[in-house]
């Protein structure tokens, strides 16, 4: 996948790009919200072999870059014909700036236009309260909450939010911002 917008691509994650993911996906700070605030203790390695195994029709490592610089990543997954996706910004001076959103709406138009999924689906950690706006901004509709779930790694509960986006939902959403 390769998606550009002025200064924003959205591109294939690159074995080159695992000890960037590592270095973010060990760090506590940008981990926390997602429930894990001691980072998740991979490696490098451990990231190339899954990227290695990358492919559009199952899953799909991201890398969200502003202006050539990597201050992010995406993912999604094929789940029973529809898409399940995720994202970070994980440089903390593009949070807050709208990218987020911008990248959002770059890859679920690349997933149902390109791609042809007919819904995406996601999860978030309840306490995410940016992430929960940001998708309901988007036309994703909650569909399920499940209360303290699961302990992270300091063995506080945390509840999660389902969400999901319909094909039809988002075109109709979309006609009516232009």
């Amino acid at each position: 996948m390769f998606i550009e917008r002025g200064n924003v691509t959205i591109r294939n994650a690159l074995t080159t790009d695992a000890p960037l993911l590592a270095s973010w996906w060990n760090d506590g700070a940008v981990m926390a919200h997602a429930g894990f605030p001691e980072g998740l203790g991979t490696t490098a390695e451990r990231i190339a072999l899954g990227i290695l195994h990358n492919n559009d029709d199952m899953y799909r490592n991201l890398i969200i870059e502003v202006d050539g610089k990597p201050i992010g990543e995406m993912s999604y997954g094929n789940v029973g014909g529809g898409a399940e996706i995720g994202i970070k910004i994980c440089e903390a001076e593009y949070q807050n700036q709208g990218y987020g959103k911008r990248c959002l709406r770059m890859l679920i138009e690349s997933l149902f236009y390109d791609l042809k999924f007919k819904r995406i689906v996601l999860d978030t950690n309840a306490k995410n309260k940016r992430a929960r706006h940001v998708y309901e901004s988007l036309g994703f509709e909650k569909t399920g909450f499940h209360k303290d779930i699961w302990k992270d790694q300091n063995g506080v509960p945390q509840s999660s939010v389902d969400y999901e986006l319909t094909r039809e939902r988002f075109v109709k959403r979309e006609s009516l911002r232009l």
